[in-house]
């Protein structure tokens, strides 16, 4: 087994800097990238060099920490233009991804920060702000030990040996610990319940094919790799009991928005009457938005598809249209695994939910 990388860590005290794995390199190279300044970490997660909804939440967090690097805490700039400085990151930070609801939870809890200071000087700003990075990070990693540990006990009934299909990468490279649907598979085989993966490539960028079967390697995991379009020939075979995938934002009413193809799985599960679930934290739910419509959907560049990874596959000029996500009704999905527990994909569900969370 591979040494453990970790996929984001600050180095250093108040004057550090981010580390990431850059992603956009594997499975081929493994290589970190220094993030020294917010300019920095704002390329790195429009680049998905850092992605997974929870990952960029904290990395984001700990951009606004960068903003502050190296400012004198006397005379020569004053608390009020070190709190502007980071307003701006937070600005700047925002406008990286529109889907994740994590990267804008993670920002609003370091503007807070910022504002409510008791602080007198810059260098207590960036010890509040550097303390609430890190407590936004190991939340994460417990978080996911959560939703490991609910997952699998949701999931306890299943035969040793069963396959499980996931789309995308939701494992510890798309967040702070263990990830999200793939820390019930971790956690599953630390059971001793023998999981075996089904790993959808995930076009256009092949999460899946670079990331989630790196990550299943890592971890000694059996697992088998296919195109996405094979899902419904793997499924008709009987060889999928259960889909678990990951989600970047949630509804009020459960509609969950995930990388894209995602809903083109849960359609094709419910066809085989195989159960789908999603594995994200409470802090992916977004309860200002209704309904799943409202969920603002990512577009990308259409040389991802063209021209993915420096190989021409199209014809030039020919009209591209490339969503990041799409949004997967909350009929399709069975239940919701949560670092609190399971719940229904529904309104009145997820609002009890929120509500025994604020007693």
């Amino acid at each position: 087994m591979h040494k453990t990388i970790a996929t984001l860590r600050w180095e250093g005290g108040i004057d550090g800097y981010l580390v990431l794995l850059d992603q956009t390199r594997l499975p081929g190279t493994v290589v970190e990238v220094e993030c020294r300044d917010v300019d920095t970490v704002l390329d790195a997660i429009v680049r998905l060099c850092i992605r997974g909804a929870p990952a960029i939440g904290c990395a984001a967090a700990y951009g606004v920490c960068v903003s502050l690097r190296g400012l004198p805490s006397g005379g020569k700039l004053s608390l009020a233009n070190a709190k502007q400085l980071v307003e701006h990151a937070c600005d700047s930070l925002a406008t990286s991804r529109p889907t994740a609801v994590n990267l804008f939870w993670a920002l609003d809890s370091m503007r807070q920060i910022a504002r409510q200071a008791t602080a007198t000087t810059t260098t207590q700003l960036a010890e509040l702000l550097l303390a609430e990075a890190r407590a936004i990070h190991e939340a994460d990693v417990q978080m996911c030990a959560g939703i490991g540990r609910h997952g699998a006990d949701l999931l306890a009934d299943l035969p040793v040996g069963s396959s499980i299909l996931t789309h995308c990468n939701a494992g510890a490279l798309a967040t702070g610990g263990d990830g999200t649907a793939l820390s019930v598979i971790f956690e599953l085989a630390r059971r001793g319940r023998e999981p075996h993966v089904w790993i959808d490539e995930t076009r256009p960028l092949l999460q899946g094919a670079r990331l989630t079967a790196w990550e299943l390697q890592q971890r000694e995991i059996a697992c088998t790799l296919i195109c996405d379009s094979a899902a419904a020939r793997v499924m008709s075979e009987g060889l999928v009991q259960a889909v678990v995938t990951g989600a970047d934002r949630i509804s009020a009413a459960g509609d969950a928005a995930n990388k894209i193809g995602t809903q083109s799985v849960a359609v094709l599960a419910r066809h085989f009457d195989i159960p789908f679930y999603i594995a994200a934290p409470t802090s992916t739910f977004d309860l200002s938005v209704d309904q799943g419509t409202q969920i603002p959907i990512e577009q990308r560049a259409a040389e991802e598809v063209i021209c993915g990874f420096g190989i021409t596959t199209a014809p030039e000029g020919v009209a591209v249209y490339n969503p990041a996500f799409d949004v997967t009704p909350a009929a399709l999905i069975n239940k919701i695994v949560t670092e609190r527990g399971c719940v229904a994909a529904s309104l009145p569900a997820i609002q009890k939910l929120f509500q025994e969370k604020c007693s």
